[in-house]
């Protein structure tokens, strides 16, 4: 493509250098630009990437968008816009065609529940014969294929490739975890939404957004970019038993379903029966009653399990078919996870990490306990501690606790147990600065029986150490390495 027709879409902007060039690529990464590309810089956090120019330039790239003035050669052609990021937005669509608007794409916000729904959603798209692709914090997924990533909601340029990639491979449909620090940044401007979901609402980041009311205007971002265009069939699936259902309705143009258990809905669970294997229950929806065996376990999971069903049903999918792919649906990565069912004790893994996603995961693992329920909790550094206390008293359900840090980073991981501690109401609990240690105390603890439950991080392969450094750590591996040395056994190779 001739870099006119990506100027031709941007009003204000001045340019230096070489105008009539073709491209055929974009990137926010200098690593990545070369010749044929176009490098946008940008000021972030903590790099501003502007430095980078003459090294992309010695790589071959030769368009450069950047927010100010640089002096550089004739050849190059400098772009100079007031927003590198929403420029970057706009010619990565332009540049490959608009490629959301080739396939289904599905969006899921929430505090907790993001990563299960849009995992469900993508395992009963498989179930059903058609090919998938996912998005979101267990990294990029086409069908079975995995890349793992490093956020949720990755940056613009890395997004529009991803949804490249899975059109090229004839995927039916995407489905997205959609974060509130990328809504708010502009990571998904431009994405043609056709489903939105909302899970919940519920105190976390207040350390980014600094109120629950921005918190919540953030999410309704999601729904508000499904656009006001009834030429297209668009929808909305949203949690009736959540209160911030009442803010969302009117942002919306769109025909809106809603789920729920307790308060009455379009689509309803009812007689739900748990087990350890998982959940019974009646699916009542306004055509008629289905019977649907899952295999997760706990009532938040159906909630989650009632969203994905919806969004199958939306695009047009059998509900006969859907609640019957429902029943061999594999396990979502690190979410209420029991690792090895041959161990004499229930070791559980699962990323809850807010007061309420804590409160819901004590609440689906209570009623199997036959023993002692040990659960180990983490609070992560440099995040909105008036939430800690709460985790605190929360993880005392349990009959003996476990308080460690979870990517302590720049903070004090003794700072950080102490605030969980705070909450506590007996004990019964043990506070370690290093969260491995912790996990190997749980489960020189336990007896066989017991119900050993590390939260916070499901299978997140890092602790995030002063620095900000990435140190390798997964809580799933050294819980099994822990319990095979004390039970017998053999340590995944995963």
């Amino acid at each position: 493509m001739n870099v006119k027709t990506l100027l031709n879409k941007i009003k204000i902007k001045q340019t230096y250098g070489q105008i009539d060039q073709e491209v055929h690529d974009i990137t926010t990464d200098s690593r990545n630009a070369q010749e044929g590309s176009i490098f946008v810089a940008s000021k972030g956090y903590t790099v501003d990437s502007h430095k980078f120019i003459p090294n992309v330039i010695e790589q071959g790239c030769s368009v450069i968008v950047s927010d100010r003035y640089v002096e550089l050669n004739d050849d190059v052609l400098l772009i100079v816009v007031k927003d590198t990021l929403k420029v970057a937005s706009i010619f990565s669509h332009v540049l490959f065609d608009f490629p959301s608007q080739k396939l289904t794409t599905i969006g899921v916000t929430g505090t907790n529940g993001k990563t299960t729904i849009a995992t469900m959603i993508h395992h009963l798209t498989r179930g059903l014969g058609k090919n998938s692709a996912y998005l979101g914090t267990n990294g990029f997924q086409i069908n079975e294929t995995v890349t793992k990533g490093v956020n949720t909601t990755p940056e613009t340029v890395t997004l529009t490739k991803h949804i490249v990639e899975a059109v090229d491979k004839e995927c039916e449909s995407m489905t997205f975890e959609v974060s509130s620090h990328g809504l708010v940044i502009g990571r998904l401007r431009g994405l043609e939404f056709d489903i939105a979901i909302f899970s919940n609402l519920t105190q976390d980041h207040l350390d980014f957004h600094g109120t629950m009311e921005a918190y919540g205007h953030a999410k309704s971002l999601l729904f508000s970019q499904l656009g006001q265009d009834y030429r297209k069939d668009k929808y909305v699936i949203l949690n009736a038993d959540d209160p911030y259902i009442k803010e969302l309705i009117p942002v919306t143009p769109f025909e809106i379903f809603t789920y729920g258990i307790d308060n009455e809905a379009d689509f309803m669970a009812k007689d739900i029966e748990e087990s350890i294997s998982g959940v019974r229950f009646t699916l009542e929806t306004p055509f008629g009653s289905y019977k649907v065996q899952s295999p997760y376990l706990g009532k938040f999971n159906v909630l989650n399990l009632l969203a994905s069903i919806i969004s199958l049903w939306a695009q047009g999918y059998d509900l006969n078919d859907i609640t019957e792919a429902v029943e061999n649906m594999p396990a979502v990565e690190g979410r209420l996870e029991v690792l090895d069912r041959n161990l004499p004790i229930d070791l559980i893994i699962d990323y809850a990490h807010t007061p309420d996603g804590m409160d819901k995961l004590i609440d689906a693992v209570k009623p199997f306990v036959k023993q002692k329920l040990i659960f180990l909790v983490g609070m992560a550094g440099e995040r909105d501690l008036t939430k800690t206390p709460e985790m605190g008293k929360i993880s005392c359900r349990a009959d003996y606790v476990i308080f460690t840090p979870d990517n302590p980073a720049n903070d004090d991981p003794k700072m950080l147990t102490a605030e969980l501690a705070k909450g506590a109401t007996h004990n019964n609990y043990v506070e370690f600065e290093d969260r491995a240690e912790g996990i190997k105390h749980a489960i020189e603890i336990s007896e066989p029986g017991d119900t050993v439950v590390l939260a916070s991080k499901g299978r997140e392969p890092y602790q995030i150490m002063p620095g900000h450094i990435k140190v390798p750590h997964r809580d799933d591996l050294i819980g099994l390495e822990a319990a095979y040395e004390k039970y017998g056994g053999k340590p995944s190779e995963d």
